[in-house]
């Protein structure tokens, strides 16, 4: 039986793995081997999965956990990849590391775009591959075009169910068929990490189920400014204090500074609310299982679809119409988690619709959410979706309206030659060789 290698870098991560290995997501192995990733910054100081609390209960799925960042320090698993020549150097020197003779290995990644998955991928090029995606962005398309060796071997994009009626377009393009993680066994998983961490959730319990707020660090994803984003969290505050919160729970990003919260805390002060600042790095669905929020409130975090789609929580979105606005390049992988979240979920400034909004069916996520992610997707990377590109015309054609032009831009429709950008007359524009030069030389000789 071969030897199995997971790579994690959160815990949310290898809480789905774990949930995987559970339902028999994965077939039967020799070993399995858990390889974490920390990416932050500054990793030699900053905790990683393992040092998060609940990790333990999660550590029996594997026969063994190694540490990717011990293995290629001083060089950062974000950024290091090996030079093609010295790639049977570094198999054979990772095989007897960690003791894997001349295993058939199998991968189980995350993130295939980028390091340390791509790397691990081509450290043992004869390895079959599986990405698992714990989170929205799963949904979008890949974020560039992979070399067909690579993506030829992925078999599967194990997912979560985070928005039932709709399925991914990560590595379609390589007919990577998509699967999901069961949402009973990924539940069950959560309820561990919950009893595991009860003691830092039991410390926060307030008398009446508390509004929580998810803090993203978006600042750090350069999606707004320090200032911007603390102004975020004052925005959470107003909202879930007009709905009537006075119990609130603030749940930052593990990253982020603790300076990031002063404003909230500052806010709620002055409105006579009780705010309590969550400084113990646990899972929002770890709070989700013990404190059974009134209210979750976020940008627009994984969070949030967890919260409604697997706990039938509450849930408000702010800030999403500001970033879609104003988010550059268009192809940034962030744009399909915004129109997801912005698109399903009621704004906390729409008091009415926070209070009456239901989940959509998987029936209507699939008559109207489909055909929206189909459009975002093939205008993000429409090379990699050329195939969709029918699917995306018909849906501009009869579904461009001002509220689903935010998810837009006028500049990538016309460039495209799709709905929606320059008028139908003139459509053939974009696409004729000789407007394009006439356009470059319009541009050099006014610049």
């Amino acid at each position: 039986m071969p030897t199995q290698l997971f790579l994690a870098s959160t815990l949310y991560g290898a809480a789905t793995l774990a949930a995987g290995i559970d339902a028999g997501s994965f077939p039967p192995a020799g070993r399995r081997i858990l390889l974490t990733s920390n990416h932050a910054v500054a990793a030699e100081v900053t905790p990683g999965v393992t040092d998060m609390p609940g990790f333990a209960a999660l550590r029996s799925r594997f026969d063994e956990v190694l540490d990717w960042n011990r293995v290629i320090e001083p060089q950062h698993p974000s950024t290091w990849a090996p030079r093609p020549e010295d790639v049977p150097l570094w198999e054979r020197q990772l095989r007897t590391l960690w003791g894997l003779g001349d295993d058939r290995v199998e991968l189980i990644v995350e993130s295939l775009q980028v390091p340390p998955a791509q790397t691990l991928c081509r450290l043992f090029p004869g390895a079959a591959v599986d990405v698992y995606a714990d989170g929205l962005m799963s949904y979008g398309p890949t974020r560039f075009r992979l070399d067909p060796q690579l993506g030829m071997r992925v078999r599967r994009v194990l997912h979560l169910d985070l928005v039932p009626g709709l399925e991914p377009l990560l590595l379609t393009e390589f007919g990577a068929r998509a699967e999901l993680v069961p949402t009973d066994a990924f539940q069950k998983v959560l309820a561990e990490l919950a009893e595991a961490t009860e003691p830092a959730a039991s410390a926060v319990l307030p008398g009446t189920p508390p509004a929580l707020l998810l803090g993203q660090y978006l600042s750090a994803l350069d999606l707004m400014s320090p200032d911007e984003e603390e102004e975020l969290h004052v925005s959470m505050v107003r909202g879930a204090h007009a709905l009537g919160h006075t119990e609130l729970l603030f749940k930052p990003h593990p990253s982020a500074p603790a300076a990031y919260s002063r404003r909230a805390e500052a806010e709620a002060a002055r409105l006579g609310a009780r705010i309590t600042v969550l400084d113990t790095p646990v899972l929002a669905e770890a709070l989700y299982q013990r404190l059974r929020p009134a209210l979750v409130v976020g940008c627009f975090s994984t969070g949030l679809l967890t919260a409604t789609t697997l706990y039938g929580l509450p849930v408000a979105r702010t800030g999403t119409d500001a970033i879609l606005a104003r988010l550059t390049p268009y192809p940034n992988s962030n744009r399909v988690p915004l129109a997801l979240v912005d698109a399903l979920l009621p704004d906390l400034a729409d008091a009415e619709a926070v209070r009456t909004w239901t989940p959509p069916t998987p029936e209507r996520v699939r008559e109207e959410t489909a055909g929206l992610l189909t459009a975002v997707g093939f205008t993000m990377q429409p090379q990699i979706l050329a195939a969709r590109r029918p699917a995306a015309e018909a849906y501009l054609a009869r579904h461009l309206t001002p509220r689903t032009r935010r998810y837009f831009t006028r500049r990538r429709l016309t460039g495209l030659g799709l709905p929606g950008g320059v008028p139908a007359r003139l459509s053939f524009l974009p696409r004729s060789r000789m407007a394009r030069r006439v356009a470059r030389r319009l541009r050099r000789a006014l610049s």
